[in-house]
């Protein structure tokens, strides 16, 4: 979520434009292949303002001319982020948690509807979305492989320069121990309500998940 978060903080602090610009941002809205719901819809729907959904649109449309992003943006803005390691798996598993429609491809209105859970979302709703995430291929259930896939992920993403005392074996204990105490019953996987109960009552579960929304 740091990637997401930094690029909305450096949005909020454009300089807030005359209201006549409005009118362009709307003339703009007409160019491209896509077209977003209007403002008055998204505010009702999301946790932010119209003036901040204003700016977010025009630093979306910035970088996505087409009103529409790609697997392949996706991979290109986080091999960016983190240059010390390969983030192309985990902007994979990432694409997929915001492209709800699992059509290829992530609108405007896909975007902020994610980035107001993550950003302002109660702890139930980041942790429903997380757990989405986590959910590779959305059957309802989080198995161990694709727990071991994600933090896989997070890991090789994060580089070798940014944790450089990481043994090879550490993303398997760490899935071993999360898997452990989120597995209740023992059936072998992981349902919503067994995600959010064990992240809810066990701190350290908390903070390695805050740990790993700083990439989202």
């Amino acid at each position: 979520m740091g990637a997401v978060m930094g690029t909305f903080s450096s949005l909020q602090t454009k300089q807030r434009r005359p209201s006549k610009d409005k009118i362009e941002d709307e003339l703009e809205m007409t160019t491209v292949c896509h077209r977003p719901e209007g403002l008055e819809q998204l505010e009702a729907q999301t946790n932010f303002t119209k003036r901040e959904l204003q700016v977010l649109y025009r630093g979306f449309k910035n970088e996505c001319p087409s009103g529409v992003v790609n697997e392949e943006t996706f991979k290109h803005i986080y091999a960016q982020f983190f240059p010390h390691g390969d983030a192309s798996m985990y902007a994979h598993y990432l694409f997929n948690a915001f492209d709800t429609a699992q059509n290829g491809s992530v609108k405007f209105e896909d975007f902020v509807m994610a980035l107001s859970i993550l950003l302002r979302g109660t702890v139930h709703e980041k942790l429903r979305w997380t757990f989405n995430l986590y959910d590779i291929n959305k059957d309802g259930y989080i198995n161990k492989e694709e727990m071991m896939d994600i933090v896989k992920a997070i890991y090789d993403m994060m580089g070798k320069y940014t944790y450089p005392v990481l043994k090879e074996d550490a993303p398997r204990q760490h899935v071993e121990v999360f898997f452990q105490k989120m597995d209740k019953n023992k059936d072998g996987v992981v349902t919503l309500d067994e995600f959010i109960e064990s992240c809810q009552e066990d701190d350290n579960i908390m903070r390695s998940l805050q740990l790993f929304e700083n990439v989202m």
